[in-house]
């Protein structure tokens, strides 16, 4: 079970900043700041959700505006990333002939097919994939950017515990909002499936444990999974990367991109700002000479 290790103290500060900054506030300081200050932005970007399309299929990604205590926003995706999204990546769904549209996308080296079933029977297209390792979350975040032309990436920790305590959900509002051990049946469930929180975002709380990245660049998932009790899902809920995640891997080496022995943990992505250059509209096949 994910022990709860965050200092109370920082999400205390988080608690204040929210109080401080309340949704909705259309302030100048909305704006995308520099990170060194209060940033003097006088016409922010329009906080509004959009759909990101995935070019070459018919899949599409929702992000949600999420602020933050500093006045910015980030886009976050609504849902954690499931099965049939990551399976474009993974398996070069999105190429015919093992080209795309975006010879960038496909110039990344991917993550390899996994040796097992790696959705452990939960459930598949509308399920989060899950047994996602660190190294694989990030580089499907770099061929999402290289095949859309944005610039996805993990939420940082600050990032993700300032979403999770804006959002809303309280341990006694959670069965409304999470699958933890008390309601998942020891299994994940499809993404979307329980009640949104304050922002618009499902599953910060259970469901899957969500990759982060740390200010010194290593991983830590967050948020608790489906395994965990009530008390081990939430903004406190911290995890840092282990190899014990992937110690019954038989393969040697063992996998980079592929968790044995975590079936509980996936992943969401973020963007600073919706991407500027739409996606390209789905492959159609060529006619046959």
């Amino acid at each position: 079970m994910m022990p709860r290790v965050l200092p109370l103290l920082l999400l205390a500060l988080l608690w204040v900043a929210w109080v401080d900054a309340p949704l909705g506030d259309s302030s100048p300081g909305d704006g995308q700041g520099s990170g060194e200050g209060p940033s003097l932005v006088t016409t922010p970007p329009a906080r509004a959700p959009f759909t990101q399309a995935i070019a070459g299929t018919t899949l599409t990604i929702d992000f949600v505006p999420v602020s933050l205590a500093d006045g910015r926003s980030i886009w976050m995706s609504r849902t954690e990333i499931p099965w049939e999204v990551l399976d474009v990546c993974v398996y070069g769904f999105d190429q015919v002939d093992g080209k795309s549209e975006s010879p960038n996308a496909d110039a990344i080296t991917r993550p390899t097919k996994p040796y097992i079933a790696t959705d452990r029977g939960f459930g598949h297209a509308g399920w989060p994939a899950n047994s996602v390792s660190f190294q694989n979350a990030k580089t499907f975040c770099e061929w999402l950017s290289a095949k859309c032309g944005g610039a996805y990436r993990l939420p940082r920790e600050a990032e993700w515990i300032e979403a999770c305590v804006r959002s809303g959900v309280t341990a006694a509002s959670a069965p409304d909002h999470a699958w933890f051990e008390g309601n998942s049946g020891g299994t994940t469930h499809r993404v979307g499936s329980k009640r949104a929180d304050a922002q618009g975002v499902h599953d910060l709380w259970g469901n899957l444990a969500e990759w982060c990245v740390l200010p010194d660049g290593r991983g830590a998932v967050f948020g608790g999974s489906y395994r965990d009790a009530a008390a081990g899902i939430g903004c406190a809920a911290r995890e840092p990367d282990s190899p014990r995640w992937n110690q019954s891997d038989p393969q040697m080496p063992k996998s980079i991109w592929w968790l044995a022995d975590a079936g509980w943990i996936g992943f969401r992505v973020v963007c600073d700002a919706p991407p500027s250059k739409p996606a390209a509209a789905p492959m159609k096949p060529e006619k046959a000479q």
